[in-house]
């Protein structure tokens, strides 16, 4: 999968791992990225850098509606749609307890809807067109917590290794259509995000730059790769994990008991 001459939808383009794509995409011959957010003002400040070659719109990915009719208005304002990045994310953590059932219903359901529900919502407006063509793509942005765990964020690791589960379907179902599919699970990555999570355990191993992730994203697509692992430890994490399910549940629980001991926060 390349980009080159295609129409791309990025969500969460404002800031972040999305931006840093953005850039990227229409820097390496991109035909119109389409920069999607509820931030409307930094969707269109991305815009502007990049050039004509970009546009914002604002969209909550979690309203069935708007997201059709934000598909159809980039159909409009450019072609059908090549690839679509389905980047949106949201998090909560653990606190105040750092209990597992610390966040009240409305949090689950909300991050329910942006973490796993609008990649479905996003696939219905956009999949009966691209399966119709060749070179078409969806790619969503899971986490390095969707194959292992984020500790003190039980609902963030819970819908990413939904996230993941669903990528994993849509790759199945579809690839033989001709469809590429990939997922992301990078560990921690320079954004709003994770800015001020230095310190935390998402960032044990240090937060990438969202350049340096957004170049290593491409590059794992032009090799048709499903599995994208930024950060090169994941996968010997997730080895890890397989070989010895108890023990790797037991050198998480030391790692937050670690966690609590250096920063007071399991997290």
């Amino acid at each position: 999968m390349d980009v080159k001459d295609k129409v791309i939808v990025i969500t969460g383009g404002a800031s972040g791992i999305g931006a840093a794509l953005a850039r990227l995409f229409a820097a390496e011959g991109a035909k119109f990225v389409a920069l999607a957010d509820m931030d409307e003002a930094g969707a269109k400040a991305v815009a502007s850098d990049i050039g004509g070659a970009a546009k914002a719109y604002k969209l909550d990915v979690a309203d069935e509606a708007a997201v059709e009719a934000f598909a159809r208005a980039v159909e409009a304002d450019a072609g059908p749609i090549d690839l679509y990045f389905s980047n949106a994310g949201i998090i909560f953590s653990d606190a105040p307890d750092w209990t597992v059932i610390s966040q009240s219903n409305e949090q689950w359901q909300k991050i329910w809807e942006v973490n796993v529900f609008a990649h479905i919502l996003a696939c219905r407006a956009v999949l009966p067109s691209m399966l119709k063509r060749e070179g078409c793509g969806f790619i969503v942005t899971a986490s390095a917590a969707g194959l292992l765990s984020q500790i003190g964020d039980t609902s963030y690791s819970t819908t990413k290794h939904a996230a993941v589960g669903f990528t994993e379907s849509l790759a199945i179902s579809h690839g033989d259509d001709g469809l590429y599919v990939g997922c992301l699970c990078p560990q921690a990555v320079v954004s709003k995000m994770t800015a001020g999570a230095e310190n935390s355990s998402a960032a044990g191993d240090g937060v990438m730059p969202a350049e340096e992730f957004a170049s290593r994203v491409l590059k794992g697509m032009r090799e048709g790769r499903f599995m994208i692992r930024p950060h090169d430890q994941v996968e010997g994490y997730f080895l890890n994990k397989a070989k010895d399910y108890d023990r790797w549940v037991g050198g998480m629980r030391k790692f937050r008991r670690h966690q609590l001991e250096t920063t007071g926060r399991p997290i």
